[in-house]
């Protein structure tokens, strides 16, 4: 008599391809040294593993741009982004939402830091920057970048290339520390929650450099997923993703961020980030 179970099993492994199979892969923005963010993302793929009972794994990436173009190509589909390059992501990939935040990143803001041989005194009203020298992060970094542009344009009336003597972009918050702290430039613009890890470590020396002036608020990081996960891995895949991240209350992992909590997000959210990209000229 024909056996039936092993030629549906057959069936099912020649033309549906296994769910198990299918490895889940994320990413992140580079923005602190790459030794740091692998041993955070390592952490968080063992902890996805376990709650979404799949295959996970960490795709470190260069630089912001390569972390867009790799959720955009579907070679991750999850993805730890800032502000912009999660509103550059879910532009070119519709259907894809930011599923959850940190805590912190309702309310997140910029650090203005200078070398202490400018001289510049810290203070609520924005300081006289014309003439200096000045770091941003990566070109694409929200809080390196976009709203310390922003900001700069709004307080003193120019465009960054009229006001500084030379601009740099350091690349990630980390060198922009050091960079400013080493005298190469004489001011820049940072992630506070990278200022504040680097200071809890000693890695700042307070003669040298120190903030002279805080950003409003506005909404920054977040995890954004691909649209089409629940087709690859499984109805109801993309709840989970956003259950195991709301879920993640292991206080190393979170410290590793660092963020208290992760609270639920969506793409609305991220609206005064479009609209600022747009004002400045950095996206469509």
């Amino acid at each position: 008599m024909f056996a039936i179970k092993p030629l549906i099993s057959m069936f099912v492994l020649l033309f549906a391809p296994s769910l198990l199979a299918a490895t889940f892969t994320f990413t992140a923005i580079p923005d602190e040294d790459e030794s740091q963010l692998r041993t955070r993302f390592d952490k968080v793929a063992v902890y996805l593993e376990e709650k979404l009972g799949v295959e996970v794994k960490y795709v470190p990436v260069k630089s912001y741009s390569a972390a867009v173009t790799a959720f955009r190509n579907n070679q991750v589909q999850l993805a730890w982004f800032g502000g912009l390059s999660g509103v550059q992501a879910r532009r070119l990939v519709p259907g894809s939402d930011a599923i959850a935040q940190g805590y912190e990143d309702q309310f997140f803001k910029s650090y203005f830091i200078a070398h202490h041989s400018t001289e510049i005194i810290a203070d609520d009203s924005f300081p006289n920057l014309n003439g200096y020298t000045f770091t941003f992060g990566s070109k694409d970094s929200t809080s390196g970048r976009l709203m310390p542009q922003f900001f700069i344009e709004r307080n003193l009336g120019k465009r960054p290339e009229d006001i500084f003597k030379r601009i740099g972009f350091s690349g990630d918050h980390s060198r922009t520390i050091a960079q400013v702290q080493a005298g190469v430039y004489q001011v820049g613009a940072v992630n506070y929650k990278v200022w504040e890890s680097a200071l809890a470590a000693g890695k700042i020396d307070l003669n040298k450099v120190d903030v002279i002036w805080t950003t409003p608020t506005y909404p920054d990081y977040q995890w954004t997923v691909r649209a089409g996960v629940d087709e690859t891995f499984g109805e109801g895949f993309k709840a989970r993703v956003e259950a195991a991240l709301l879920g993640m209350t292991d206080t190393d992992l979170l410290k590793s961020f660092p963020r208290k909590s992760f609270v639920p997000a969506e793409n609305q959210d991220y609206e005064p980030i479009e609209n600022v990209a747009k004002t400045i000229g950095l996206i469509d």
